[in-house]
């Protein structure tokens, strides 16, 4: 069996010219047999790709080495993981507005952000009860793991952060301005645009931790570490642990809920059906859709096959 490569990468730096990067990286990814999803704006480059281990050179090396042969992408960074199973099936490089959502106009991460923190030093920074600790991702990703004493916004998507910290007494008027505020998500972007964010607004003292989650959970021994639970993660694997190890969670195919071993027992899961989450919000129709949905699933891996209708990666 096949080992597989994910690579999981991200770099804010001007690209005006984005869309006119979208055909080669198109072809370089078919030609190496690259899947995935890769997001191009003005803002810079993001996204996770994976192939078939096969050394340097080939697969998602080789479309690292095409973006990396743009001065602009030379110092661009990514994580290695890997799996026994294709984390994706289909390849998608996409224009887009923003890399990453938020939807503040003006704000530019290019020209402004918060003081990275090494993983290493994270521990010490997010202890000072005068820090807040803000996880800047969604509710469903901080459901299944979150660092010790972390503040949860409680949002459903990246664009609801700005009116969340809003509303926050703590972060209101001259004197919120000079809280020291430490953000950090999976795998950096989100907690670097969430930095730029305070940043443009006033704020002085604000840190993210350096290449998120992951980077901590690879780097931090878990005897040493503040982390609590699994990191959810956009592919295949669906949660990760320390070293990245693959976690015990399942993505419900209805609502893309991580599920836990004790969820998958509830009377109210079904297979690509439903979960304990969204049980009481489908229709029957829209279950008996589902159920046959599923059904083609299983008809396709009884026949080795994946099952062309069936789209497991993150738009």
């Amino acid at each position: 069996m096949p080992r597989y490569v994910t690579a999981a990468l991200y770099l804010f730096t001007d690209l005006p010219d984005h869309a006119n990067l979208r055909e080669g990286l198109v072809q370089v990814c078919e030609r190496h047999d690259v899947r995935g999803t890769l997001l191009l704006a003005t803002e810079g480059i993001n996204g996770t790709i994976a192939s078939a281990d096969e050394g340097p050179g080939r697969g998602v090396h080789a479309v690292l080495d095409h973006l990396r042969s743009d001065p602009r992408l030379a110092r661009l960074q990514c994580k290695f993981s890997f799996s026994d199973r294709p984390p994706f099936h289909r390849m998608k490089v996409r224009l887009k507005k923003e890399i990453v959502t938020l939807r503040v106009p003006g704000l530019d991460p290019n020209r402004t952000v918060g003081t990275y923190v090494k993983p290493a030093d994270w521990n010490e920074l997010i202890s000072d009860p005068s820090v807040l600790v803000i996880d800047t991702r969604n509710d469903y990703e901080v459901a299944i793991g979150t660092f010790q004493g972390a503040v949860n916004p409680g949002i459903r998507t990246f664009t609801e952060l700005p009116d969340w910290l809003d509303q926050q007494p703590r972060l209101q008027g001259e004197a919120g301005r000079k809280t020291r505020v430490a953000m950090f998500c999976t795998g950096g972007i989100r907690c670097e645009k969430s930095t730029a964010l305070l940043k443009m607004r006033g704020f002085e003292d604000v840190y993210h931790l350096e290449g998120g989650i992951l980077k901590y959970l690879e780097e931090v021994p878990s005897d040493e570490s503040r982390w609590k639970g699994e990191c959810f993660v956009f592919d295949e694997r669906v949660s990760v642990g320390h070293g990245l190890t693959q976690g015990p969670h399942e993505l419900c195919r209805s609502c893309r809920w991580p599920l836990t071993p004790a969820d998958r027992t509830s009377p109210l899961f079904t297979r690509g059906v439903s979960c304990p989450q969204c049980h009481d919000k489908r229709s029957p129709e829209e279950k008996a859709q589902l159920a046959e949905r599923q059904r083609q699933v299983e008809l396709a891996e009884a026949r080795g096959q994946v099952h062309v209708g069936f789209r497991p990666d993150v738009d």
